[in-house]
């Protein structure tokens, strides 16, 4: 295996050549390979994920000062779900480097989704096990830049749509908006707006347009219980 030309897709030197090694290697492998004594890459996978999950926390409180927790908790979630960390693994080509057994490679174990997120979880862990967690960071911000401020500005801007993803997600129920109230004149309406589930109101909001006052019932409602 060249790790040479997969330590300049991943712009990362290990010091400790075995672990990336141990990150690439799926657990079929080992059935076929048993007298090279390898270790499959899944501890590497769970410590990654801790730490893929702590990182971006840490970058989205420090990128995103006046955002509420609703909103970073659904931001993080949609950076580390398996599509997304599939789709870094696929433009690293970890899959060309993936030690797999001969059915698993046939059965097209180098374009799966679940095992690119994984190795791309492993690579992490081995990472932070070889040069620890600021270098780590580094790696993260670097390749999770892009996705950061894409998803960033899809998330941070509809509440509306995306308190509907949580509640139908949780609760496998659709918010409804309600007008409790409308006042002023016709030239300068003020609508205040309830958000409900089912018969529980979550927040209201105050707007000078009904969608106004919707955007920020959701966006209340994210903080308050999402």
């Amino acid at each position: 295996m060249n790790f040479t030309d997969l330590e300049k897709k991943l712009g990362f030197s290990f010091i400790n050549k075995t672990l990336l090694k141990q990150a690439l290697t799926h657990r079929s492998y080992l059935n076929e390979h048993s007298q090279e004594q390898l270790v499959s890459n899944e501890r590497l996978e769970f410590l990654g994920d801790a730490v893929l999950e702590f990182i971006i926390s840490e970058i989205l409180f420090e990128k995103f000062p006046k955002s509420p927790e609703g909103i970073l908790t659904a931001l993080r979630s949609k950076l580390v779900r398996t599509e997304a960390l599939a789709e870094i693994a696929q433009n690293l080509q970890l899959g060309d480097y993936l030690l797999l057994s001969r059915g698993e490679a046939k059965e097209g174990g180098r374009s799966n989704q679940t095992l690119l997120a994984n190795v791309l979880e492993a690579i992490i862990g081995a990472i932070f096990q070889d040069q620890g967690t600021d270098v780590t960071s580094q790696f993260i911000k670097k390749h999770f830049e892009l996705k950061i401020t894409k998803q960033a500005f899809q998330n941070l801007k509809d509440h509306k749509s995306l308190l509907q993803e949580k509640t139908q997600k949780r609760e496998k129920i659709t918010p409804f908006y309600k007008v409790l109230q409308e006042t002023g004149p016709n030239h300068a309406r003020i609508f205040i707006i309830g958000v409900y589930l089912g018969k529980k109101k979550l927040s209201s909001g105050r707007g000078h347009s009904k969608q106004e006052a919707e955007e920020q019932a959701a966006r209340l409602a994210l903080e308050k219980h999402y």
